[in-house]
């Protein structure tokens, strides 16, 4: 039997009305939040934060690493888009997780305000200058954002050398950061656990009504 074209999967899946929905309501979500981002950061960016103590990032010199990090980031975002054009199902759980995980970053960052760790190099990246207007910002801290990305695209990627890949991209990533004193080391140990939460919640709550039926077609059958 011959594969499914992205085309037919994405047709299928945008003809079932609550899957059109989840698609429809996420995307205009993640565009919101991503249009919102410029300004929430600029006003986040005069705050006074707090300068933590952080011993590894002490003994980490600063380097500018920013094509590096700038290159991985890329390269997996591309590479979930790919994927993702014959999954709906990864698109879908990438948009609402990604607004979860906004919202809750946002959240952190407003409450936890933090100063820029000792050192830190300004991080160079034109196409992510677009969520912050183009402005300067140091203080989206806590928890970090690139790492909180690269391991969402691991948790949506289906394939097992994929998010081998994704894993990898996530750890090295990880530590550039802290050689570039972007981040506390707080910031990229929270993030993980941040995503991995609001990514299962979301799962829960977007497919809870496809195991449902399913278990219901199961029920069904068995009592033919």
């Amino acid at each position: 039997m011959p594969e499914a074209s992205a085309r037919e999967i994405w047709k299928e899946t945008w003809n079932t009305p609550h899957k059109k929905q989840q698609i429809v309501i996420g995307t205009v979500l993640m565009l919101s939040v991503v249009i919102a981002m410029p300004h929430i950061f600029n006003s986040i960016q005069k705050k006074n934060g707090k300068l933590l103590d952080d011993w590894l990032l002490d003994i980490i010199p600063a380097r500018n690493v920013s094509i590096a990090i700038f290159a991985i980031i890329w390269a997996m975002i591309l590479l979930a888009i790919n994927r993702a054009m014959k999954d709906p199902s990864m698109y879908i759980t990438y948009c609402w997780t990604y607004v979860f995980v906004c919202a809750a970053r946002l959240t952190c960052i407003s409450f936890v305000p933090l100063d820029p760790p000792t050192g830190l190099i300004q991080l160079t990246d034109p196409i992510t200058g677009i969520f912050y207007g183009n402005s300067v910002i140091t203080k989206d801290l806590f928890f970090s954002g690139h790492t909180a990305t690269l391991t969402l695209i691991c948790l949506c990627l289906k394939k097992k050398n994929d998010k081998i890949v994704a894993g990898v991209a996530t750890v090295v990533v990880a530590f550039l950061l802290l050689v570039q004193h972007i981040h506390y080391t707080i910031d990229i140990l929270a993030a993980p656990v941040f995503v991995n939460v609001f990514y299962r919640a979301t799962r829960y709550f977007l497919f809870k009504n496809n195991k449902i039926n399913h278990d219901h077609q199961k029920t069904f059958r068995a009592m033919e």
